[in-house]
Formats: C-alpha cells, sequence, structure tokens
C-alpha cells in the first residue's frame, strides 16, 4: 500500500481543467481523491470520465462541501471571482485542514497584465478569510492545463511553494512530486503575490511565442547539491 492511500485530496472546482488534470494524476499516483463543485452531479460525471481514462475507480464526486469534509488536504482551483464566496462558504469546514490554493487574481479583459488584489495576493486573502487554524499554501499557479490533462506527458514545469507551515509545504512538495513535477520551497505565504503575478506574464509569453505551455524552471539548486 501507497503512503498516499491514506491522504485524501479534495479538490474544490474539480471539474475545472486545472483541477481535473491535477487530480488525475495525483490518483494515478496512489491518492484517494475527491472532485468538488457546487453540481454534485457534474462532480459525478467528471470523476466516471476520469476513472474511465484511468481504468480504475479512484475518483469520486461530490459537492464542495462534501468533498472538503472527506479531505486530509485541500485544494482550491476556482476562478478569482468566485474565490472569496467559496472559501467564506466553505469556511468552517476548512477548519484544521491544509489549504492549496492554485487561484490567480487575474481581471479580464487584462489577463495578461498582473493584478494586486486589495489583499495583494489570493493567497493571502485566502488566509485571512479562514482564519490562523487554516494552512494556507500557494502552489501550482504556473502550471499550463494542456500539460497537467495528459497523464502521460512530462510536465517540464517546476512548482513554487509557498507557505508560513513548514509541514504543511512538505506535503504540498509531496504533491507536485506525485503530480510528475519537482516543487520547491519558496518562502513564506507572502511571497505568493510574486507566483501569482507570474501566471499572467506566462500566458502574455503563451499568446506572444504561439505556444500553450510555457512554464518556469528552478535552476542552480541541483547542482549546489
Amino acid at each position: 500500500m501507497s503512503e498516499h492511500t491514506l491522504v485524501t485530496i479534495g479538490v474544490v472546482g474539480g471539474t475545472g481543467k486545472e483541477g481535473a488534470g491535477l487530480a488525475a494524476r495525483w490518483a494515478r499516483s496512489g491518492y484517494r481523491v475527491v472532485l468538488g463543485s457546487r453540481d454534485a452531479a457534474r462532480a459525478q460525471q467528471k470523476a466516471e470520465e476520469l476513472n474511465a481514462a484511468l481504468g480504475s475507480a479512484v475518483i469520486s464526486g461530490a459537492d464542495n462541501p462534501s468533498a472538503v469534509q472527506q479531505a486530509d488536504i485541500v485544494v482550491i482551483s476556482v476562478p478569482y471571482e468566485a474565490h472569496a464566496a467559496t472559501l467564506t462558504g466553505l469556511k468552517e469546514a476548512l477548519q484544521g485542514k491544509i489549504v492549496v490554493d492554485i487561484t490567480v487574481p487575474l481581471e479580464p479583459p487584462n489577463i495578461r497584465s498582473v493584478n494586486l488584489p486589495a489583499g495583494l495576493s489570493a493567497c493571502l486573502e485566502a488566509q485571512t478569510i479562514l482564519g490562523a487554524d487554516v494552512r494556507v499554501v500557494a502552489a501550482f499557479q504556473n502550471v499550463s492545463y494542456t500539460h497537467l490533462q495528459d497523464s502521460e506527458h512530462p510536465v517540464e514545469c517546476d512548482v513554487l511553494v509557498c507557505g508560513d507551515d513548514a509541514t504543511a509545504k512538505d506535503e504540498v512538495i509531496k504533491l507536485a512530486e506525485a503530480a510528475g513535477m519537482k516543487g520547491y520551497d519558496a518562502g513564506s505565504l507572502v511571497n505568493s503575490i510574486a507566483v501569482e503575478s507570474l501566471t499572467p506574464v506566462i500566458m502574455y509569453m503563451n499568446r506572444k511565442y504561439k505556444v500553450k505551455g510555457v512554464g518556469i524552471k528552478v535552476t542552480g539548486i541541483e547542482q549546489a547539491k
């Protein structure tokens, strides 16, 4: 039995492209995964689609509150305009859990320009909404869903992991590795301002160079070991 089977990941917004892509990769590596959605039937349908592709019934679907209640680690994968309302509605259920927030505060139509929200980053706003008993970690903001959706495709992108709890960051670095990427501790949660701000830069470069999968790589660390 993999150690991952002892951990359940709930993905709020798990029917979206990035949430579903990550969910499939984690399920393939041995995690139990519950997709969450405002519509439980939609989450169940997406889970069935992913299970068919994986060849095993390892992913389930539920409404967002039920997915959170079942999970040890909760991933928030929702558009920024739904971010505050989603977290406020799930606040009680999220207490005591690790919350991995992959939200980026994009501001349409200028999604290729950096937008700093009132709380400076979506993850800092999440921590403020949820309170000190929730360990919020920023990660996966800079990873293209086009790579994530093909579980056989290697993801040539590193994951910057920010948070104020070292143990929580270690767990999220494990999630990055389980999804086929390398995760790096990138400091405290306030550094999520910089990490989230990289995403519109990446989106600009995708359009500029007519590609879909621009990512980031960390250099110098492996060579120094």
